[in-house]
């Protein structure tokens, strides 16, 4: 009985490798390597803006004077929160805007855009550099090659959506 049960469930998982084997796959394109096909450089754009409002922020923050703890604490607190939130959104920056360059542009695009790999490379580095410095100029420049990219990713649709900031 014990076997009969056994050579069942294997001819069942036969007929299911069969079947499966034999369905055509549809290919997928996303750019979350899942099936929704949704490209959008709109979240690059709101984490750039965020790292320059983070970096502005930690420039204006002056340091308390004197030796009072909780002021020092306070200050503390805020400057390291404020550098916390400044290089997660440099990464999710450049997690974005490598999904683009990765995943949506093509060979294709080269033509109409020469200076695309050169771009998206310079702010790959840009993000990095708003990681490990407080510098508003990195930060403003960043997001300046961000609307580039916009500019070449709606460009590449036939549109021409506007660059609006949320800031």
């Amino acid at each position: 009985m014990c076997n009969q049960g056994f050579i069942t469930v294997q001819m069942l998982r036969s007929v299911i490798f069969s079947i499966l084997k034999r369905l055509p796959a549809k290919k997928a394109l996303a750019h979350c390597d899942g099936p929704c096909g949704v490209y959008d450089p709109a979240s690059a754009r709101v984490a750039a803006e965020a790292v320059l409002s983070m970096t502005k922020k930690l420039l204006d923050l002056t340091p308390p004077e004197g030796n009072n703890a909780a002021a020092w604490a306070s200050y503390n607190n805020t400057f390291s929160r404020f550098v916390a939130v400044k290089e997660d959104q440099a990464q999710e920056t450049k997690k974005e805007l490598l999904i683009l360059w990765t995943d949506y542009f093509k060979p294709e695009h080269l033509s109409t855009f020469p200076d695309l790999h050169d771009t998206f490379w310079k702010a790959a580095k840009l993000c990095s550099a708003c990681k490990v410095n407080i510098d508003q100029s990195k930060a403003e420049e960043l997001l300046t090659t961000v609307e580039k990219i916009h500019h070449m990713f709606w460009k590449s649709k036939g549109r021409s959506d506007s660059w609006v900031k949320a800031s």
